[in-house]
């Protein structure tokens, strides 16, 4: 049997259309993600984790626990009381050490204290702010957190850090009557109170 001119060229380009559709239904498998519904897992790299933080972020991946990490945390100032108000502006609380175990803070155990991230994000380094003082925010396209009156900083502004990070140290900066950390939660833009997110709450 003889192929004419016109079907040996329709039966060429049927071949090739043919060799692109087995191409195209040999791609990799795709790969179910390894998220388990962790805050942070340590198995990601800073990259990652970095990446992750300007991605659309679910629920779960939110600022958690207490940014001074020490079981002796007090709060010194309530959420949307005092200077903290309105809680729209102002909102947040202050944290500090009780050092000598008498359910108070102290500037002895506050004092430098180290403070660290409670999420994701890039860090925005405002230095001799009023009345923040030494202030510091973590940004990443849902959630930031602020922290403010501090003695120094252990980031650069536009540093990507990750949460646990080292950020700064306790100090009295800016309004301040002594060492303590105003800390801050805002989602999407509005205030939140700290305390929806276990500020007190120091991992294990």
């Amino acid at each position: 049997m003889t192929l004419s001119r016109t079907q040996l060229v329709l039966l060429v380009l049927a071949l090739i259309g043919l060799g692109i559709l087995v191409q195209q239904t040999q791609q990799p498998p795709v790969q179910m993600s390894l998220w388990r519904g962790e805050i942070l897992s340590t198995q990601r790299t800073a990259q990652q984790r970095f990446s992750a933080a300007f991605a659309p972020q679910p629920a779960t991946e939110r600022p958690f626990g207490n940014p001074l990490r020490d079981p002796r945390t007090v709060i010194t100032q309530g959420y949307g009381v005092g200077s903290h108000a309105p809680a729209s502006v102002w909102g947040g609380v202050d944290l500090a050490i009780d050092g000598d175990g008498d359910g108070k803070a102290d500037p002895q155990g506050s004092w430098r204290a180290p403070v660290y991230a409670t999420h994701d994000g890039i860090a925005r380094v405002r230095p001799d702010t009023w009345p923040g003082g030494n202030y510091l925010a973590i940004e990443n396209s849902y959630y930031k957190t602020a922290y403010a009156h501090l003695d120094s900083y252990a980031v650069v502004d536009g540093q990507p850090v990750v949460r646990g990070q080292l950020i700064g140290y306790v100090g009295s900066t800016g309004m301040s009557s002594g060492p303590h950390l105003h800390y801050e939660v805002w989602e999407r833009g509005i205030n939140r109170n700290p305390l929806d997110f276990d500020v007190l709450h120091v991992d294990d």
